[in-house]
């Protein structure tokens, strides 16, 4: 059997960080993921995806990322059912986590999502909010790449390389 979700999104909100009585932490979010296509109308959708995670990993995410932070998710999809105050029994189906990457430095996104409408990887073409992900880096020329081509071929032996 195989239940494996892999998700690269933004969060829609704050996390939320909660323990339980037995004070290991547990933090919810809510993952926008962009469809890779677009409806009718050329716009594109997003999924609206919870993701639950646990002990040390929950207190990570809920120090760390912020509404808009992109965030990727390896997990496994659950299913959950409880009783509501009307007697009437509610589905939840959710990822629960086994990891959470940052996908972003602190403070590179701009708080507000993906307002644009383009898509998580940033692509300049889809509109949206390009962030630039090479700001606060020093621009270095080609001349400091000690790959850079000029020209010459470079002389390898079978021997340098590692496999």
């Amino acid at each position: 059997m195989l239940n494996r979700v892999v998700l690269v999104g933004r969060l829609t909100r704050d996390p939320e960080l909660k323990y339980t009585p037995n004070g290991i932490a547990v933090a919810s979010i809510t993952l926008a993921v962009n469809r890779p296509f677009s409806n009718q109308q050329g716009n594109r959708e997003a999924d609206f995806i919870n993701v639950v995670i646990w002990r040390k990993q929950a207190e990570n995410v809920a120090n760390y990322l912020r509404k808009g932070s992109l965030a990727g998710v390896d997990g496994r999809l659950q299913t959950r059912n409880y009783e509501n105050n009307e007697g009437k029994k509610v589905f939840i189906t959710e990822v629960v986590a086994d990891s959470v990457q940052f996908l972003e430095t602190k403070g590179s996104n701009n708080s507000g999502g993906n307002q644009g409408g383009g898509d998580y990887y940033g692509s300049p073409n889809q509109g949206g909010n390009n962030n630039n992900q090479n700001q606060g880096r020093s621009n270095q020329s080609f001349s400091d790449d000690p790959f850079a081509s000029d020209g010459k071929p470079i002389d390898i032996s079978d021997d340098d390389l590692p496999f």
